[in-house]
């Protein structure tokens, strides 16, 4: 007896002693809505903005800096608004993680349903569900270029409170200037 026949005999034999276990699995419904069941992208409910501005702002008074929101709702129907900081230590990453998940909490009601990243602190993610905060140091920032990988993606204007990052931010290595003591 071949290895397929021997499983196809112990799969029955398993199917026939638990009654639970279906033959066939029973149809489910598709993970992504139907276009009946959700709105199109550009009459959304605007609360997914409100708080992907909200959660920019928080990030911007706790010293975030390079603050990006992107309109991903035409891209994927995973989430609509992506928030991107950067933060200068892995402390300061925290205090943004921290202070944005308590003003969502407070203002929405809005519980993240999970984060990623908390512990090492380079880059931590925030996900509530239609809006994912992603903090991050500036080395793992310019090593992933989350802006890069959802070029397509529309920007979000912030409010001019807001420090936003440049469309086109890149730094020629003759504008750095050199440490102090280094030989030039």
């Amino acid at each position: 007896m071949d290895s397929v026949t021997a499983f196809a005999r112990y799969d029955e034999d398993r199917r026939q002693r638990l009654p639970f276990f279906p033959s066939t699995p029973e149809p489910r419904e598709p993970f992504v809505t139907s276009p009946e069941k959700s709105p199109p992208p550009e009459t959304a409910n605007d609360q997914g903005l409100t708080r992907a501005i909200t959660a920019a702002r928080v990030a911007a008074e706790t010293r975030g800096t390079d603050l990006v929101a992107l309109d991903l709702r035409k891209l994927t129907p995973v989430f609509d608004y992506f928030v991107i900081a950067t933060g200068t230590s892995r402390r300061q990453i925290h205090a943004m993680a921290d202070e944005i998940e308590l003003v969502l909490k407070q203002q929405f009601g809005d519980l993240k349903r999970g984060s990623e990243g908390y512990d090492e602190g380079r880059w931590i993610v925030l996900d509530y569900g239609d809006l994912v905060v992603h903090l991050l140091d500036a080395e793992a920032r310019e090593f992933w270029d989350l802006e890069g990988l959802w070029s397509d993606a529309r920007r979000v204007p912030l409010p001019d409170s807001i420090p936003q990052r440049a469309e086109t931010e890149t730094v020629a290595a003759q504008d750095v200037p050199p440490l102090p003591g280094s030989p030039e």
